[in-house]
């Protein structure tokens, strides 16, 4: 579902090729940011930059400015991202039990898939958020986190 020409897009690809090689996966990753033209690049630069770092509260940064910009982008283009995007904001939330958040991002992907077409992807972006709402009803309940 990602527009493929562009060189933040062929920055991305070479890093997903690479990605058993977290170093050198991240640096293409970096130079696919740095490469970024518009919002739309922005956003798959920074869902990708979310793949290989130190920590979660960074992961939710990047899953954050992967939402973000999408949502700048015309909603055309951007429609077919936000299901993915918003199931990836949602497991980092959970990770961080910010789990109101969490169920809020899931609830967004939910109604998101309806950008996607019947099938194969569809149906892999679906079942990552019925597990990631399988997740969120699972765990303890903490509202003090949720409170950040």
């Amino acid at each position: 579902m990602i527009e493929t020409e562009g060189p933040t897009a062929q920055l991305c690809a070479a890093g997903m090729a690479v990605d058993g090689d977290a170093t050198a996966a991240h640096a293409l990753f970096v130079q696919a940011w740095e490469a970024r033209r518009d919002a739309y690049d922005a956003s798959i630069a920074a869902h990708f930059l979310a793949r290989h770092q130190p920590s979660a509260e960074l992961v939710l940064h990047w899953n954050h400015v992967a939402v973000e910009q999408a949502l700048a982008v015309d909603p055309a283009r951007a429609r077919p991202l936000l299901a993915s995007l918003y199931l990836n904001l949602g497991d980092s939330y959970l990770k961080l039990d910010r789990l109101n958040e969490a169920a809020g991002a899931a609830a967004s992907g939910t109604d998101a898939l309806t950008y996607l077409p019947a099938g194969g992807y569809r149906d892999f972006v679906s079942v990552g958020l019925e597990r990631l709402r399988s997740r969120i009803a699972a765990a303890p309940s903490n509202s003090a986190s949720d409170e950040r």
